[in-house]
């Protein structure tokens, strides 16, 4: 059963077993907020039940990022009536074109999710996406009557698309926090994580910050945590590349569980192949580059 804890008059964090889940509820006066739907109609009727014990106004919702237990349950809400959904423009992105194959992560839980086989088991995408070219650090904004709410991105993290929630002194900060166990590294970008934490942490006006999965928190475990990121990316550098001993010992050198941090190495090894990819050209390799087709370079 979902448990509803209320931070501030009007601001609610609510609670699902299924992957630990925070979904946030903001009531204004004329709508509510619902923040991140579950991963699949199990969970998302179950968030909705909860959130009509508080609130029988109009729904909008916002999905923090595109990971199958934060935008699976939208169906179960656009079948009550919501019709705005808002993320970031990857997120919607991502949605499209990966949700069919993230159903396979949801089947033990969420048998009819997984099958795409039942009542709201389609997947609905985002209606609604920040401003600018979702490469850049934005912000919008969302009215709820007496109650506004800011959604910002503030660069790569824990995946391309991360959302963040902010109202009065809190910020829902999906799982670009993260309470009670390890960082979640599958798509993240651990440098640009790390540097994501600094600024989420040195926003003056929230004092609470609410992790997608665990406890809320301060902004001093939020720079611990950059902290510890910081340190197993520097712990992982030191590692010798060509050596696949050295790479596998230095796993138990990182400040995360072992399976964790396989990943971690991992994905720090697939950004920096796609850093290197991406870069341009510099001026001497251009100069070595065969003129004689009058290409221009």
């Amino acid at each position: 059963m979902a448990r509803i804890h209320e931070l501030r008059d009007g601001v609610y964090v609510i609670g699902t077993e299924n992957w630990r889940l925070n979904s946030g509820l903001i009531v204004g006066s004329q709508r509510a907020l619902v923040i991140d739907t579950g991963a699949g109609p199990r969970q998302g009727r179950e968030i909705l039940a909860a959130v009509r014990e508080v609130t029988d106004l109009p729904l909008t919702v916002v999905n923090t990022h595109a990971h199958y237990d934060h935008y699976m349950g939208n169906a179960v809400f656009q079948r009550a009536g919501v019709v705005e959904f808002w993320a970031h423009k990857a997120c919607a992105a991502a949605m499209r074109d990966h949700g069919d194959f993230q159903r396979s992560f949801v089947g033990t839980q969420e048998p009819e999710m997984g099958d795409a086989d039942g009542l709201d088991t389609q997947l609905v995408l985002p209606t609604n996406t920040l401003p600018g070219n979702g490469r850049r650090p934005s912000l919008t904004r969302i009215e709820l009557g007496d109650k506004p709410v800011t959604l910002f991105f503030l660069g790569l993290g824990h995946t391309d698309n991360d959302v963040c929630v902010g109202v009065e002194d809190i910020v829902f900060c999906g799982d670009l926090v993260e309470e009670g166990a390890d960082p979640s590294f599958e798509d993240s970008y651990p440098q640009r994580w790390v540097e994501t934490l600094h600024s989420l942490a040195t926003l003056e006006r929230y004092k609470v910050f609410v992790p997608g999965h665990g406890s809320p928190v301060s902004n001093t475990f939020v720079l611990q945590q950059a902290d510890t990121m910081a340190l197993a990316i520097k712990r992982a550098e030191q590692a010798d590349p060509a050596s696949a001993g050295t790479v596998t010992a230095s796993m138990f050198r990182l400040p995360y569980q072992a399976g964790v941090a396989r990943i971690f190495l991992d994905r720090l090894a697939t950004v920096r192949i796609e850093t290197a990819a991406s870069e341009p050209q510099t001026a001497n390799s251009e100069q070595q580059q065969p003129q004689s087709q009058g290409i221009p370079q």
